[in-house]
């Protein structure tokens, strides 16, 4: 049985075909028009805090001999989607591939696709300009990150209901599916705020502590770089005006995590107000924890050449320039050439962490 939204999406793809059947009938060359997604057309919106994507279009018209073969294939992934949609069955965009592959007739010896990198593109394109998601056309991505905490969700997929208790889900934690829109809502929120912690490994031991529960708060791990499904699920936490709090390493990686959860990414700018949450606060660890906990101070890391490369061009990015703070953060890697790992936090005593967090959570010692 189809949903609202994907009656909506249907809609959207059919307006589509009609008003390139009305072009034809017209004796016009039928055409697609897409925000364009280059580098050129990323900018970071200060009035809303996240990346997005400009106003420059791009349009693809199929009589011409450089446009035809990308037009087409276009088309081919909006009709198979709709299919999808129509069928209520869902697959990966590597499943989307191998069913357009070969699907131009038996007859013809010729691919509609050689590579998936010829597909995935279009899948965005298609994304843009009907302003819609991937999820929301059936097609999934990889499942990353887990839920620890005060939350209750109902699922409903495969035409069975399921409610989902985030108390509830032992040492291994509620995995973070793809799509946490369509089918899945809410019932109950009773947190205090939310824990994002980068490393799987750091997040089962705040669970084996039960932090989560002490602290009243819902903890996620991305399990490194965080997902669409994850980022969206932040979003949508935040959007019950919970704090986001993001708990990563001093490092180059550790940075992109945060930022990319904050003002989002440049590949995913076209979902911008869908996956950034511009309010999250970064809780460590930092190079001032160096001078606020003595025993650190044995316990950095030679800073890689990928991390002071990674901090001096963080330091040229004009979202970054406006936070004091992160300017001074940055600079002092730079400076002493060091790097902190989230771990270290363990060499006084396992329970050190959950201490740390909660001294500088409650005393609000975050970066912006």
């Amino acid at each position: 049985m189809k949903n609202e939204k994907s009656a909506e999406v249907i809609k959207k793809l059919e307006d589509l075909g009609r008003k390139m059947i009305s072009e034809i009938n017209a004796q016009s060359t039928p055409t697609f028009t897409t925000t364009l997604r280059s580098k050129g057309n990323i900018l970071y919106d200060e009035s809303v805090g996240y990346l997005r994507l400009g106003d420059k279009k791009e349009e693809r018209k199929f009589i011409n001999v450089g446009q035809a073969r990308k037009f087409m294939q276009t088309v081919a992934i909006a009709a198979k989607c709709k299919k999808f949609l129509t069928e209520n069955a869902h697959t990966s965009i590597r499943g989307l591939y191998y069913q357009l592959k070969f699907s131009l007739g038996e007859d013809l010896d010729e691919e509609l696709f050689s590579e998936q990198s010829e597909s995935n593109p279009l899948v965005e394109d298609l994304e843009v300009a009907l302003n819609v998601k991937r999820e929301d056309l059936n097609l999934n991505t990889d499942r990353k990150g887990v839920v620890a905490g005060p939350l209750v969700i109902k699922d409903k997929f495969g035409g069975e209901e399921d409610i989902i208790d985030c108390t509830k889900q032992g040492r291994s934690g509620w995995m973070i599916p793809s799509d946490v829109d369509n089918g899945m809502e809410f019932l109950e929120i009773d947190a205090d705020y939310v824990l994002v912690v980068e490393k799987d490994a750091m997040w089962q031991r705040l669970n084996e502590d039960k932090f989560w529960k002490k602290e009243n708060c819902i903890l996620i791990t991305p399990k490194g770089q965080a997902s669409r499904g994850c980022r969206r699920l932040i979003r949508k936490l935040a959007n019950k005006r919970l704090p986001i709090y993001c708990f990563t390493d001093c490092d180059a990686w550790g940075w992109y995590i945060y930022w990319a959860i904050k003002t989002g990414s440049m590949n995913l700018a076209y979902l911008g107000s869908d996956i950034a949450t511009p309010e999250a606060k970064f809780v460590g660890v930092t190079m001032k924890d160096i001078e606020d906990y003595d025993f650190l101070e044995q316990l950095t890391i030679k800073a890689k050449e990928v991390d002071l490369k990674r901090a001096e061009e963080m330091l040229s990015y004009e979202w970054i320039k406006n936070y004091k703070d992160w300017v001074d953060e940055l600079k002092t890697v730079l400076k002493t050439k060091k790097k902190l790992e989230q771990d270290a936090l363990q060499g006084p005593r396992l329970s050190f962490v959950g201490e740390y967090l909660r001294e500088k959570i409650s005393k609000k010692k975050f970066l912006a």
